[in-house]
């Protein structure tokens, strides 16, 4: 009867932090169940295609800036040891991801905190091959001029057979076309055939990219679902003790400077808000709201070990816009990966960004590198600074590798998320394998390499897939989660993003969440009959 009376009071049975890949899965496969849910969204809907930026020198639509009321789909985040790239909207960072979906080689699943806990290899394969159907993950079919660069450098290389087309989660059919509902024997929205127009990473204006709002979150509306947009959590406190109870929910408007506030009472809760959002909220929380939650929060963050390079072609006929955002990859080998990533014509911002590729240990040191770089070959960078359209004529170098490397995140003395050395080795500005190739590029495209300028300058890593930081373990000594995903000594609790990632993956991340999201809800039981909200 207690039990029941007080289910009574509850708003709902799960609240979902976040709306990237582990919330919209945990979105749907919960309301599947028979529970309802409620998904807290901090950015905005893209419902129409004037929503995204044409370009990024759009930044009001380009980037997520709420202090100047820019709602865009892109966050810039930057920390004393990495530069963070995230998505922000309703389906997170499949408004603005690549596309791709790799499944990650052997080291991946044998390295980390959880490489104990169960052979993942095996365990994940079914999910994987489930999150693909859902994604629409397919085969890219063309080729454009990236493809044929990284073809050249695998035979460069001596690797021709490590170039591969790369699994994509784009509608491709006839280009410009729309198709009534081609996915989910017709429950999906209708789709449009992919125009090869490179925007991918903008936002897809043209029906053609299977973001999350086109799948996962479309289905979940069709059960006892409700998503609220421009919304932030800010506290989560459980109404006994491990919130055996349940959770009472406090958020507030996220783009007003004067933000309402309100209150979402919920037998469980997902964190699903990406690792900057989840573990900004968890950090705060533990020294109020949940006191509980392990000591390791925080702590294994990791960068996919990632370098992003620039090469600029001095051929003004090259042009690398045309294509899908990434539609190859180089498998170097079971450790090490490069892809080619393009924007749109005209998306030129970064180049305000860029500066000479060198290396170095100290301040001093890179700078004297930087100007010794421009002094000794003046013409070509001024050539590189000043091309007439950057993305035309740039081959932007996406390298990751599966070898280990570890930071902390902690809270600053003013309550903001700061990173920290970890116990293990710290992700790098200055990888000379990426540099190796990197200058391999530039003799196949006649170009001259650059990178960001933080990472230049500061020695400041940039990536696009932070992961980590509320890792498994096999108690909460070792981990903030159990190999299902549930937050140690809480009840109802999951975490279900980028931060549940207990090793360096090596590959883009997305496939993995939503495979790992996947058997953490198949392991959930329907609710009953009798559980009433």
């Amino acid at each position: 009867m207690k039990e029941q009376a007080l289910s009574q009071k509850l708003d709902c049975d799960y609240v979902v932090i976040g709306s990237g890949f582990g919330g919209s899965v945990s979105a749907l496969r919960l309301a599947e169940k028979g529970y309802k849910v409620v998904v807290i969204e901090k950015g905005k809907w893209f419902n129409k295609p004037e929503d995204f930026p044409k370009t990024n020198w759009n930044l009001r639509k380009w980037l997520w800036l709420p202090q100047l009321s820019w709602s865009g789909l892109l966050k810039l985040t930057f920390f004393r040891h990495v530069a963070v790239l995230s998505g922000v909207g309703v389906g997170g960072g499949s408004l603005v991801y690549a596309n791709t979906l790799p499944v990650p080689k052997s080291p991946f699943f044998k390295s980390g905190s959880w490489k104990t806990l169960c052979d993942w290899e095996e365990e994940l394969a079914p999910f994987y091959t489930l999150a693909k159907k859902m994604l629409g993950a397919e085969k890219h079919p063309y080729t454009s001029k990236s493809e044929v660069v990284m073809q050249e450098l695998a035979n460069v290389l001596n690797q021709p057979s490590a170039f591969e087309k790369t699994d994509v989660a784009v509608y491709f059919g006839q280009p410009n076309v729309t198709q009534p509902a081609p996915y989910f024997e017709g429950k999906g929205p209708d789709r449009t055939g992919c125009i090869q127009c490179g925007g991918c990473m903008l936002g897809c204006r043209h029906n053609a990219k299977n973001t999350l709002d086109k799948n996962y979150l479309h289905l979940a509306q069709r059960y006892d679902c409700k998503i609220v947009a421009k919304t932030l959590v800010y506290d989560v406190i459980p109404l006994n003790h491990d919130g055996s109870d349940g959770y009472e929910v406090l958020c507030k408007d996220s783009l007003s400077l004067f933000p309402k506030k309100k209150k979402i009472r919920t037998k469980g809760v997902v964190f699903a808000g990406g690792v900057l959002g989840t573990l900004g909220l968890l950090l705060r929380l533990q020294s109020t709201s949940l006191p509980n939650l392990s000591t390791t929060v925080g702590k294994g963050v990791r960068t996919n070990s990632e370098s992003l390079i620039g090469v600029t072609t001095f051929d003004k006929t090259t042009n690398f816009s045309k294509g899908i955002a990434i539609g190859s990859i180089v498998h170097l080998d079971e450790n090490r990966h490069i892809e080619p990533v393009k924007y749109s014509e005209g998306s030129g911002f970064w180049r305000l960004l860029m500066a000479p590729m060198i290396q170095g240990s100290t301040l001093l040191s890179r700078i004297f590198k930087m100007i010794k770089a421009i002094c000794l070959e003046p013409l070509a960078y001024l050539k590189t600074f000043f091309v007439s359209d950057w993305s035309k004529r740039t081959q932007i170098l996406l390298y990751m590798e599966s070898i280990d490397s570890t930071l902390k995140m902690q809270l600053s003395q003013f309550g903001l998320l700061k990173t920290n050395i970890d116990e293990g080795k710290p992700p790098t500005a200055f990888n000379p394998v990426a540099q190796t190739l990197a200058k391999k590029v530039e003799g196949i495209i006649n170009g001259k390499a650059m990178v960001i300028s933080t990472e230049a300058l500061f020695g400041i890593p940039t990536t696009a897939h932070i992961l980590g930081g509320a890792c498994m373990g096999k108690d909460a000594n070792e981990g903030v989660i159990n190999q299902n995903n549930e937050v140690y000594n809480y009840k109802n609790m999951l975490i279900c993003d980028g931060s549940m990632i207990s090793a360096n993956i090596g590959v883009n991340p997305s496939l993995t969440i939503t495979a790992i999201t996947e058997r953490a809800m198949s392991i959930i039981p329907p609710k009953q009959t009798n559980q009433n909200i």
